[in-house]
């Protein structure tokens, strides 16, 4: 039987994004920073770096805005 791999990343939504950088701040893999592109309310707004997420939910429970990060589960055969 084949092992089920398991991936973690998290979707920012820019346009809720305030850019407090409470996620940022509180991720423990420092997978998340803040970039340069403004979102429509003038905020830079959290980005995922793309590698080492591990599903904490760290920064989604840190964030005040609802609906502003997601994590969703990539989960693979791996064959």
């Amino acid at each position: 039987m084949a092992e089920k791999k398991k991936e973690f990343f998290p979707v920012i939504e820019a346009e809720e994004c305030k850019g407090c950088g409470r996620c940022v701040n509180a991720c423990p893999k420092k997978v998340l920073e803040m970039g340069i592109s403004l979102n429509a309310m003038g905020s830079a707004y959290a980005a995922y770096k793309g590698d080492g997420c591990i599903g904490c939910g760290a920064c989604f429970y840190n964030c005040p805005e609802p609906g502003a990060i997601t994590i969703i589960e990539k989960i693979e055969d791996d064959d």
